[in-house]
């Protein structure tokens, strides 16, 4: 009887043969025994074992950020070595990061004493530090002689009697840093669980170097992005001013600014460009520079500016769309006159209301043969705070968008009046109500930006 071909594990060669000892030895068989008994039991063996490694490579397969993988990759690994609790150590041998401890079964305080141990006498030390014997291998407590008694009394602090450390190495990115599962009892993987877990460790590595080049494109994006906007906010007089910005995943186009003009004003603006990506960052970088320019010239008058703006638009990304709305503001007088094309309504925040500004109705820049709005006249009272935002802030609610305005005003009116005059707590405020249980993290799946002016 010929034995059948091996299913294909993603990430695993199927033409590398199991181990013999992929089972414990089996008893002789005796003389009743069939003659492909012993047989069938090991494909049966081997046939387990791939689909054990099939179902944790597809798992892990499914991860798409970096810290989403690592908890797969301690959970799995525990599960093929039979141990408890692990640590993974992310250090790539290029130096270009990101260096990354996650702990399974581990508090923070716990990794703080692990890390106390010198490096060269543990497994995966020696694996991180590329020192001899860097091939990973089993850390036994219970072996007195010659073990660091920082190790032992670390080991004995958390309760674990034995270490297997495996070494992540990715063809394409060389080392990336080393996985370690820890041991209640003074214990060792069996030569089975270590081929397992030596293949899984061998896709699972593949797997990290992908996303570790796509956090490094996403940050690098996201700084990019943090230096085209303002490094610090100008000090007007009269005025506060305070900004938000989070970056999405992919980084895109969500923009403010702020800047002096003649005669005392002061010009704010938002926007948002279409696209995410390095292209969009680009685009908007520019049409930030642009507007600043238009507004040194006729800040005066709003409507004239985005015009400008929406022409060069145009011109320059006729592929492209963009959102803006920009305020010359008069701080001595406490007049605003806006103009938004396509952006949402500001929101006024004080003692005695809180309300949203009534806008015409526009289409975004880039969207008609001309763009054309009337502009808006405002006049805040004393203690008064002007907020305005992107879009992101209501889409990465979740909900509709009546919705999620009707979220963004309930959080502006609840406020504390004891924080109501500082444009950060009253931000810090409305962000956290808004989008709660950690929406508002800098990787969320939208760009937030938000920007603050309280009058005096």
């Amino acid at each position: 009887m010929s034995a059948p071909h091996l299913p294909k594990v993603a990430g695993i060669d199927p033409a590398v043969p199991p181990p013999a000892h992929t089972h414990a030895p089996l008893p002789s068989p005796v003389a009743h025994t069939p003659p492909g008994a012993v047989l069938q039991d090991r494909l049966a063996g081997w046939v387990s074992d791939l689909t054990t490694l099939h179902e944790l490579t597809e798992r892990l397969a499914r991860t798409t950020v970096l810290d989403d993988a690592l908890d797969e990759l301690l959970k799995a690994g525990a599960a093929l070595v039979g141990a408890r609790r692990g640590l993974v150590v992310l250090e790539p041998s290029d130096g270009l990061g990101p260096t990354v401890t996650k702990g399974l079964g581990l508090a923070h305080a716990d990794l703080g004493h692990i890390e106390t141990v010198p490096r060269s006498v543990t497994a995966y030390g020696r694996i991180l530090d590329g020192l001899p014997g860097a091939d990973g291998g089993c850390d036994l407590m219970a072996e007195g002689d010659g073990l660091d008694p920082r190790h032992r009394e670390v080991a004995a602090r958390l309760g674990y009697a034995a270490s297997y450390a495996l070494p992540l190495a990715a063809e394409s990115a060389g080392r990336l840093g080393a996985a370690v599962w820890l041991y209640d009892e003074s214990a060792e993987p069996v030569e089975r669980q270590r081929h397992l877990a030596g293949l899984y460790i061998r896709y699972a590595a593949e797997h990290l170097a992908r996303l570790i080049e796509l956090e490094r494109a996403r940050t690098h994006v996201a700084t990019v992005a943090e230096e085209l906007l303002p490094s610090r906010l100008p000090r007007v007089a009269r005025v506060q001013l305070a900004a938000r910005h989070r970056t999405g995943p992919r980084g895109g186009g969500d923009w403010y600014d702020a800047l002096p003009l003649p005669e005392g004003a002061l010009g704010l603006a938002v926007g948002s460009v279409t696209g995410a990506g390095p292209s969009a960052v680009a685009a908007m970088g520019r049409l930030r520079a642009s507007l600043r320019a238009y507004a040194v010239m006729e800040g005066e008058d709003p409507v004239a500016v985005l015009s400008d703006l929406e022409l060069l638009l145009r011109l320059t990304e006729p592929a492209r769309s963009a959102t803006a709305l920009f305020a010359y503001c008069e701080p001595a007088r406490r007049k605003i006159v806006l103009a938004g094309a396509g952006h949402a309504p500001p929101l006024v925040i004080g003692d005695r209301r809180t309300e949203f500004v009534e806008t015409s109705l526009s289409a975004p820049l880039g969207m008609l043969a001309c763009w054309e709005a009337p502009s808006v006249e405002l006049s805040p009272d004393p203690g008064e705070t002007v907020l305005l935002y992107t879009d992101g802030l209501l889409h990465r609610t979740g909900e509709p968008m009546d919705r999620a305005f009707a979220r963004l005003h309930a959080a502006a009116a609840s406020v504390p009046k004891a924080i109501r005059d500082d444009p950060d707590a009253v931000l810090d405020h409305v962000l956290r109500t808004v989008l709660p249980d950690g929406l508002d993290e800098a990787d969320g799946a939208e760009d937030v930006v938000m920007l603050a002016a309280r009058f005096a």
